[in-house]
């Protein structure tokens, strides 16, 4: 049976809807950015510049094992979303079963494939022998754990799926206080350094899965396990791959991206704007954690409702995220162009990495305002179980625009060219989610529920 926070989703106010679903998401990725960006700040205290260098390298293949968990969360989520608006609970129950079947079967195989190549992926990644010491201690211990972060990951998105946002914002709580609490145990109170950040790291997912699986065994959820078999049904796997596709592509590409980033500035600049980089991109993942919240209040809202054909009721949660996203990304712009200095100094001492630091800052943020935007169209068509627009929106910032840019513009313009990727990209991508939500408005936007409009969106 349904639970009465599934069947709010069709019923109740959508703008009290979204503040219950958006403000406990909000909170929860905030606090997960803040455990992101202490973490750095007690790296780069208790290690160094070039521990902070060390992890940058090692977060793509971080991102890459993330992407699969995403991808089965966020993909099996939409559907689960779709499957309670259409009350067919016995199904949604089924499509649970195999997203947990299927991140267990990916975060193993991924496990055993890193570990094993470790050190030419790491080189491969842009490692150099200064940096490779620092990235593989980091990452073998995180490695060990990280079938835990996969398993709350990708679960803690069906929760949001049914509308409970205060236990998903509380599995992250768990995560991150305990992560934070642990962090300068382990790598000041027990010298372990960045091997430390990693146990703590490790610890705090493995409370985190233990949380949220209680959580489904305590009969609370809308959905339950369900024993699929040793072999998932092919049919349920492409509609969660085809719909999870979009962020599967988004973190790889984001991956990438990053690799591609610490080549160019290897190449045109030093180990310490690498260091730099990764303290940007921390500040970065802060300032884009409440949009994400944002994204995740309307999707549960914008799945359930399609699914149950109440399509002005799509509509009117489309247009107060687009709103209330893009009021984000202008203060979130305004703070970094003021605060730069401020933002560097919070994690190191050191004046000529504040200074080039508060530089290139303003240079990643100059167009950030058109970021909000962006993130709610791909959300929103994720939701609607649209998957080849969902795709394309996914993809275009970091796939289409800023890697190529990346790889082009420092040949002719230096280390600078790497940070004006970034606006530019952001202008192009803003550009292209702009033209689809343009096309597709009168289906997006209705304000009657007369008939299925499903047919007539283009991206189905």
């Amino acid at each position: 049976m349904q639970s009465e926070l599934s069947k709010k989703l069709g019923t109740e106010n959508i703008s009290k809807l979204m503040v219950n679903l958006s403000l406990p998401a909000f909170i929860g990725m905030m606090v997960m950015a803040l455990y992101n960006v202490v973490d750095t700040i007690f790296i780069a205290r208790g290690v160094g510049t070039l521990g902070v260098a060390g992890l940058t390298i090692a977060f793509p293949i971080q991102m890459i094992m993330g992407a699969f968990a995403l991808a089965m969360g966020v993909g099996g989520a939409a559907v689960v979303s779709i499957r309670l608006g259409e009350k067919q609970d016995d199904k949604a129950n089924e499509v649970f079963g195999h997203i947990v079947w299927l991140v267990i079967f990916f975060s193993l195989l991924l496990v055993i494939i890193a570990l094993l190549f470790l050190e030419p992926l790491l080189r491969i990644f842009g490692a150099t022998e200064v940096l490779l010491p620092y990235a593989s201690d980091y990452l073998s211990i995180l490695l060990l754990g990280s079938i835990f972060l996969s398993f709350a990951m990708a679960t803690n998105n069906v929760v949001r799926a049914e509308g409970n946002a205060k236990m998903a914002m509380s599995t992250m709580l768990v995560s991150s206080v305990i992560n934070i609490i642990l962090d300068p145990i382990f790598i000041f109170g027990l010298d372990m350094g960045i091997s430390g950040a990693a146990t703590a790291t490790i610890i705090s997912q493995a409370c985190a899965a233990i949380w949220i699986f209680t959580y489904f065994m305590s009969g609370k959820s809308s959905v339950s396990f369900t024993w699929i078999g040793f072999m998932p049904k092919l049919s349920i796997v492409k509609e969660i791959v085809a719909i999870g596709s979009s962020t599967f592509v988004r973190q790889i590409a984001a991956s990438v991206s990053i690799v591609a980033i610490n080549w160019m500035v290897l190449l045109y600049g030093s180990e310490t704007q690498i260091a730099i980089y990764g303290i940007i991109n921390r500040i970065l993942m802060f300032g884009l954690m409440p949009m994400f919240g944002i994204v995740q209040g309307m999707q549960p809202i914008v799945g359930y409702n399609y699914g149950a054909k109440q399509y002005s009721r799509v509509g009117h949660a489309a247009k107060l995220s687009f709103m209330v996203a893009t009021t984000m990304s202008i203060v979130i712009w305004i703070i970094a162009l003021t605060f730069a200095e401020p933002l560097i100094s919070i994690f190191t001492t050191d004046q000529q990495v504040i200074n080039q630091g508060a530089e290139t800052l303003r240079l990643m943020f100059l167009l950030a305002p058109v970021i909000g935007f962006q993130m709610v169209s791909g959300g929103l068509y994720q939701a609607l179980g649209k998957a080849k627009i969902s795709f394309v929106l996914s993809i275009a910032r970091q796939l289409l625009f800023l890697i190529p840019i990346v790889l082009v513009l420092p040949h002719f313009i230096g280390v600078i060219g790497v940070w004006l990727a970034f606006p530019i990209s952001d202008f192009f991508a803003f550009l292209l989610s702009l033209f689809i939500i343009t096309k597709d408005r009168k289906m997006l936007f209705r304000t009657d529920d007369l008939k299925d409009t499903s047919p007539s969106l283009r991206t189905s």
